[in-house]
């Protein structure tokens, strides 16, 4: 780490805890309590700001957390945008002359070098003309910041270990090193733009049943410079609602949360941070999400238990929703699983009964995860991405669609994700997988399989199953391995229908 950086870093934890000190000592001649929490919200706010990129990411990541920070400072985080003063081209170019050659201007007929699209923490962006005639985005990284997030997540990692250390209830809870790791992890695109060409090249894939939706398109990219082609239109913040015909606003809104669900649920493959800087509109043309380099990945199980938690909620289930969570999640051995399904049974009423208008699905996981977190339950940091995913794409679909209910869009696309959930978990290579799991399974009791299978055959098979709440970790009971036997048999005869058509 520069000198110059430990610099900031000191100056920046100095000024918090002086104005932390302030406050105290303010503190006892105001009226208003709320005024130094407002304040000191403010203070952490801008010194994110002020630290760069990773910093904004984590201050953002921590306005999801209830269970970390106040509802006055979430509220503040909210905000956190990551702007930076123009670096002059002059310190630019020499990163795209040795990205893109010394002869790199003769890519271009124009690119206006004067005045950047979009100025930022790690990169600028610059609008020009190819050869060809062809309007395009130019994006270069700021000279020296991959030395400087490195430093930072040096940094990071050894606050994460050493709260681990002095706070071990606490981070058995969060698991502070695992969600900072992950959001090191949807950031490395950011620090090498082949890997955001690679995850727009595969979001235009998918998006192609979207037809009010595009992904620009990568013409080059390098670690250090990514040259796609220009979106038409501006944010979907600024954009005039009254010049869309009423259809198309709908089918534009429709199509956003439609194509972040089916992400969510069936690729697996998100992006992570739509907010409406990262949503260009424009009348008669379809919108484009810009910006991948902030992207969410999860694993089938817990995109199929994030449906049913969703699911719960929509039908005022607070038990069936707790119980998802649950398995979705790692309770520690002090867990009170009890008291957080009873939570969640006085949550979901409540969110219930929100109009369809209101209704986030976003800040909803974020006050589930606050009940989680008290309950001793441990849940994963991919939570929090997905929570300020689903918040950011929520907020930025009003914007230009205010009428639509987010709930019943997803219900409208609950169909082909249950239909694409059936086709994964009948395909050859699960169902294969299925089966050697429960024949594991059988051969822990092989005296009982065999009995099984015999009042199987004799059509005297009986069985008094009452799972509970409390057990759903406590091991593999009898009564598991017997349903484990007849799974086995069913896997089996699927399979080798499958097999045999």
């Amino acid at each position: 780490m520069t000198a110059a950086r430990v610099r900031l870093l000191a100056r920046t934890a100095s000024a918090l805890l002086a104005g932390e000190v302030a406050g105290r000592t303010q503190r006892g001649a105001e009226a208003d309590a709320a005024t130094p929490q407002q304040r000191r919200a403010v203070a952490l706010r801008q010194a994110f700001e002020s630290l760069g990129p990773l910093y904004i990411k984590v201050g953002q990541i921590l306005s999801t957390r209830p269970d970390f920070v106040s509802p006055t400072t979430m509220a503040e985080l909210e905000t956190l945008h990551d702007r930076a003063s123009v670096t002059p081209f002059a310190m630019m170019e020499p990163v795209l002359r040795e990205e893109l050659g010394a002869s790199w201007r003769s890519r271009f007929s124009f690119l206006e070098t004067a005045r950047p699209l979009g100025s930022a923490s790690l990169a600028q962006v610059y609008e020009g003309v190819l050869r060809n005639g062809r309007p395009v985005v130019v994006k270069v990284q700021r000279p020296g910041v991959t030395a400087v997030m490195d430093a930072d997540m040096r940094v990071l990692r050894r606050v994460a270990r050493t709260v681990a250390r002095r706070a071990p209830r606490f981070n058995a809870t969060v698991d502070l090193e695992t969600m900072i790791a992950v959001v090191f992890d949807s950031m490395r695109p950011e620090l090498d733009f082949r890997l955001e060409a690679q995850n727009m090249d595969a979001a235009r894939h998918t998006i192609h049943s979207f037809s009010t939706l595009d992904v620009p398109e990568v013409v080059h990219a390098t670690r250090r410079t990514l040259i796609q082609t220009l979106a038409p239109g501006s944010n979907i913040r600024s954009a005039d609602r009254s010049s869309f015909k009423e259809e198309d606003r709908i089918a534009i809104g429709r199509d956003l949360l439609g194509f972040m669900y089916r992400g969510y649920f069936e690729q697996r493959f998100f992006h992570a941070d739509p907010h409406p800087g990262n949503i260009l509109v424009r009348p008669g043309d379809k919108a484009s999400i810009i910006d991948w380099g902030m992207v969410g990945r999860i694993d089938r199980r817990m995109s199929m238990s994030l449906v049913l938690i969703l699911l719960g909620l929509a039908q005022n289930d607070g038990t069936a929703a707790a119980r998802a969570w649950i398995e979705m999640s790692n309770p520690t051995s002090w867990a009170d699983l009890a008291g957080f399904t009873s939570d969640i049974a006085i949550l979901v009423p409540k969110i219930a009964a929100t109009s369809l208008d209101d209704l986030n699905f976003g800040t909803t996981l974020t006050d589930v995860l606050k009940c989680s977190t008290k309950r001793g339950i441990q849940s994963s940091p991919l939570v929090s991405i997905l929570g300020k995913s689903f918040a950011n794409i929520d907020g930025s679909v009003r914007y230009l669609a205010p009428e639509l209910s987010v709930t019943d869009v997803f219900v409208d696309h609950l169909r082909p994700i249950l239909t694409h959930f059936v086709s994964e978990a009948t395909s050859q290579s699960q169902l294969a997988q299925s089966l050697i799991e429960q024949l594991l399974l059988m051969s822990s009791s092989p005296s009982e399989a065999r009995g099984v299978l015999r009042d199987m055959a004799n059509r005297d098979l009986a069985i008094n199953w009452s799972p509970t709440l409390t057990g759903i970790r406590a091991g593999v009971s009898r009564e598991d391995r017997t349903w484990g036997v007849i799974a086995a048999v069913a896997v089996y005869l699927a399979w080798r229908a499958r097999h045999q058509s």
